[in-house]
């Protein structure tokens, strides 16, 4: 078969590699997986007239998301506008102005809420002095959601019969919630387990602190409008030694070098697939580890055997408990108690 050649790098470095771990466990790895949100969105604006060539889109982001829009915009002739995250390194943010984009750095801040609310306060101030923008909304516009059809189209193909669990960081809840949706037009039965880190809103964690999480993709410190809780059959919560030590261990084992978020699915899949050896467990990896290079895999040594790690089963959010706990949470609305039917029609 000839090589297939790209008219932009978006479509090359959209394109994943799988990988089988396990049996039953397999690795769908993205250099950066929200080019599908981004480009997906994107072209969605342009077709309805929303947006138009020319005009420039603002969003805010921890880093991945703002590469891929950089990019995309960048494919499409239109201009971007980043309020970054503390987490937005040197070398991201030389990628996103070589791109052309313009990036507002949030001063540094240890503390995600008010890093994310800052980034919320500058993207409504700039929009009040430049009311063409287009604000992108990566947090809550559903239109984040198109693009993973084609991530979910993938998996069917390469994985064409028997029962599936996607595994993955919920973050806006637009890549887990959107590849769920269309493998289950297909299938309904396909589960989906969503990981998060102690100290996240998403689904209840905040009265908790772990203060080496770094995992700023996997949860929120404020609500987002693009998670689906009625998605979800399970959720994980880890602390971040537990997803460091899974991270190293996924290279050591694989030699698969990923982000946090994808160490964090990893562990989960590994646990999820040992109780169901008839299931295929699909790892989301959301990107490559080298934004976490001095933090994490510089220090392997001190990475704990994920051998050894196993997390607590609780029934309700009141026994929730560091370092590690899992949860059937039975595709219901947030708040509503765990002990809820599973095949709980949806509420429009």
């Amino acid at each position: 078969m000839p090589a297939l050649v790209h008219e932009h790098v978006t479509d090359a470095i959209k394109t994943p590699a799988l990988i089988r771990l396990t049996p039953n466990v397999v690795l769908i790895r993205f250099e950066t997986l929200k080019v599908y949100a981004a480009l997906g969105a994107v072209r969605s604006l342009l077709a309805a007239g929303t947006v138009r060539k020319g005009q420039t889109l603002i969003d805010s982001s921890s880093g991945i998301y703002a590469l891929a829009l950089a990019m995309a915009c960048h494919r499409y002739g239109l201009r971007c506008h980043i309020v970054a995250s503390t987490t937005v390194d040197l070398t991201m943010r030389s990628q996103l102005e070589i791109l052309g984009a313009t990036v507002d750095q949030m001063p540094p801040s240890e503390d995600l809420r008010l890093d994310q609310r800052r980034r919320v306060a500058r993207v409504h101030e700039l929009l009040e002095r430049h009311p063409d923008m287009h604000w992108m909304r990566q947090y809550h516009d559903p239109v984040h959601y198109l693009g993973y059809g084609e991530v979910a189209d993938l998996v069917a193909r390469a994985l064409p019969s028997g029962p599936l669990t996607v595994v993955g960081s919920v973050g806006t809840g637009a890549s887990t919630g959107g590849i769920a949706r269309s493998l289950r037009e297909r299938d309904p039965d396909v589960r989906l387990t969503g990981v998060q880190p102690f100290g996240s809103v998403t689904f209840g964690s905040e009265r908790f602190t772990d203060p080496d999480a770094i995992i700023a993709g996997i949860g929120s410190a404020i609500p987002f409008g693009n998670v689906d809780h009625e998605l979800y059959d399970r959720i994980h919560w880890l602390d971040f030694v537990h997803a460091m030590a899974a991270t190293v261990g996924l290279m050591r084992e694989h030699a698969v070098f990923a982000g946090l978020s994808t160490g964090a699915a990893y562990l989960v899949a590994g646990w999820e697939a040992a109780r169901n050896p008839d299931r295929t467990h699909v790892v989301i990896g959301a990107d490559t580890g080298h934004r976490y290079t001095a933090r994490v895999f510089a220090r392997h040594r001190e990475a704990v055997d994920p051998a050894g790690l196993a997390p607590r089963e609780i029934a309700s959010l009141d026994d929730l408990a560091l370092p590690w706990a899992a949860m059937d949470w039975r595709r219901r609305r947030f708040g509503v108690p765990a002990q809820s039917s599973y095949r709980k029609e949806r509420v429009s």
